[in-house]
């Protein structure tokens, strides 16, 4: 198993921040290497990733945003739309000067990082897509309730009620639906919940993290009219064996990309990177290196 030690993890990786596309990003970087780019899920931030990020750190030079409106980043009104956060991220990392990147993306970073797979295939050598279903190719169905679908996507797309119910109670909301639904509900301790608590519950918090839903529908728009070119990008997806989300995902980015493999993380559920982090560092580093 592998531990996150905060004070060696200090050692390696320093916290800064960047002026992007109208917002203000803070990112989490260290190592040495061809860079490796890592976007987070919800109801998550940067800090999700920090088991694996010393491991790819020894080969890579490891970034990992707070993506807009979540973390220690600012929490603008708009541009929660995949493409816009897409545009951050890309702006991001032409300030660091690189330009070409490993992009890797969990649940709403996934869909994060396929809207800046397409709109700069050319900046990304390999593209890791993980535990999500991808709007236009999959989502809708996942989410049609009628249908047996998560009911909390439409519950977070409504306008302000989200909100209005959540607030003082935001630890208990998200510890019921997210942190204890893995495969292993004590991978993602009590201290980890006060770390990304302490982030949603702040002022704004929580809406911007509903306003990713509130624009699924739009990602759907935008990926449907993307798919026109389908990715050349070699692909990995990833998906937890015991998370529900199933070939879905696959199925999904096979329609929009014509190098795809994928491979099932055995004994883990939507959490991949805190409850097998040494099996996802192992997927990881393997398909960068091919």
């Amino acid at each position: 198993m592998m531990e996150f030690n905060p004070e060696e993890f200090a050692n390696t990786f320093k916290h800064y921040t960047a002026s992007v596309n109208g917002v203000q990003l803070h990112y989490v970087m260290g190592g040495k290497g061809a860079p490796v780019v890592l976007l987070h899920g919800w109801p998550q931030t940067w800090y999700e990733w920090r088991k694996i990020m010393p491991a790819l750190a020894k080969n890579y030079t490891v970034i990992a945003p707070d993506m807009r409106g979540l973390g220690d980043s600012s929490k603008p009104d708009g541009g929660y739309d995949k493409r816009t956060v897409a545009e951050d991220i890309y702006q991001l990392i032409k300030s660091l000067g690189f330009k070409q990147i490993n992009l890797v993306g969990h649940d709403l970073g996934g869909m994060v990082a396929y809207a800046y797979a397409t709109a700069y295939p050319e900046s990304v050598r390999r593209l890791v897509l993980a535990e999500f279903w991808l709007p236009g190719f999959g989502l809708e169905e996942g989410m049609d309730v009628a249908k047996r679908g998560l009911w909390h996507f439409g519950f977070h797309m409504t306008p302000k009620i989200p909100e209005m119910l959540t607030q003082g109670r935001e630890r208990e909301y998200l510890s019921t639906i997210a942190y204890k639904s893995g495969y292993n509900p004590t991978a993602i301790t009590e201290a980890d919940i006060d770390e990304y608590v302490r982030h949603y519950a702040s002022p704004g918090g929580m809406r911007a993290g509903f306003e990713y839903y509130r624009t699924l529908l739009k990602d759907g728009q935008q990926n449907r009219e993307s798919a026109n070119t389908k990715l050349a990008v070699p692909v990995l997806v990833l998906t937890g064996s015991d998370s529900g989300i199933g070939d879905r995902l696959l199925k999904g980015v096979q329609a929009v990309a014509d190098n795809v493999q994928s491979s099932v993380i055995e004994k883990s559920g939507h959490w991949l990177a805190e409850e097998q982090p040494a099996a996802l560092s192992e997927r990881l580093l393997t398909f960068f290196s091919q």
